[in-house]
């Protein structure tokens, strides 16, 4: 099966591209390699790839649309977009030109190309702050707190939109903190075992009155797979690992696994960021016949041993 796989040169993407390449799928790698953060941790992944691949703006919608010309992808794997929830708060544009743009030029190249199904990205943080948990798909997410939140809450209406106007076959998937080898440099895997390492303070916001539901990557990894080899003619699931973990107990298991005592700064709660995440993920188990179960010390360990060897500290 010919896969599109757009954010190819992000985490998630990276990952999902090794594994269908590994059970013998051709990929189609795009992605635009955004400066957000370190381009060259983006070409990194890209090494780890034997794609055929093109550097380009999903907000280019001629662009974007000779891809699907010329590739005639059988599948498209959507997880390109602008992610984190503080950095909208600074730079909103950039969430509206990759994540609301950007997905409405998919759309129509679906539209016009139609795969056998289109996955995509959508996000826990369309739950707001929901006090109901563990957060399930049936819940109202009509009141989001970030800009972030917002554009995949939007995605996963235009998605149903086309499913119901031309038939396509989509499927949101609701992401739940992934974590792993290869991370996102903004996300506190990265950033507090940096600050470990380097002997600096981390910032531990609500005062460490935080929970969330770690979900690690090769988990995220194996679900996606799962539902994009399964069309629907539209789904929403969670991926998460149904385990939420305190902030603080989440920061002792990555002491042990890095062997290093972190500092902490106490900070208050950030605009736009919740309380505590906590993945309902029977709809996932039921349609496919899996959800993640991980435990955070196991996938902390194999973390640290890619942070360690990947930024060269011994």
């Amino acid at each position: 099966m010919k896969v599109l796989v757009t954010g190819v040169a992000g985490f998630i993407g990276m990952h999902c591209a090794r594994k269908l390449l590994a059970r013998g799928d051709e990929v189609v790698g795009v992605d635009n390699l955004s400066p957000y953060y370190s381009v060259e941790l983006k070409r990194d992944r890209l090494k780890q790839l034997a794609i055929r691949f093109h550097q380009r703006d999903i907000a280019d919608a001629s662009s974007l649309s000779s891809i699907f010309e010329s590739e005639k992808p059988e599948a498209v794997l959507h997880l390109a977009a602008q992610a984190g929830v503080r950095y909208s708060l600074e730079n909103p544009s950039t969430y509206v030109q990759a994540n609301l743009v950007g997905f409405a030029n998919l759309l129509e190249c679906c539209r016009r190309h139609p795969p056998r199904h289109l996955v995509f990205a959508s996000s826990s943080s369309v739950y707001g702050s929901n006090p109901d948990l563990p957060w399930s798909e049936s819940h109202n997410v009509d009141h989001p707190v970030s800009l972030y939140a917002a554009t995949k809450k939007s995605n996963e209406l235009m998605a149903h939109v086309y499913s119901h106007l031309y038939g396509l076959q989509a499927t949101g998937l609701r992401f739940f903190t992934v974590y792993g080898p290869w991370g996102r440099p903004d996300m506190s895997p990265m950033l507090f075992a940096r600050a470990i390492m380097e002997g600096e303070a981390i910032q531990v916001f609500n005062h460490g009155d935080m929970q969330r539901d770690f979900t690690y990557v090769d988990d995220v990894v194996e679900g996606t797979i799962r539902v994009l080899d399964r069309p629907s003619r539209y789904a929403i699931y969670n991926i998460g690992n149904h385990q939420p973990v305190a902030l603080l107990d989440y920061i002792a298991l990555l002491e042990r696994a890095l062997g290093r005592k972190a500092k902490l700064e106490m900070k208050p709660m950030q605009p736009g960021d919740v309380k505590a995440t906590y993945a309902d993920t029977r709809a996932l188990r039921n349609a496919v016949g899996f959800a993640p179960d991980t435990p955070l010390a196991a996938g902390l360990e194999r973390f640290a041993a890619w942070f360690r060897q990947y930024y060269g500290y011994g």
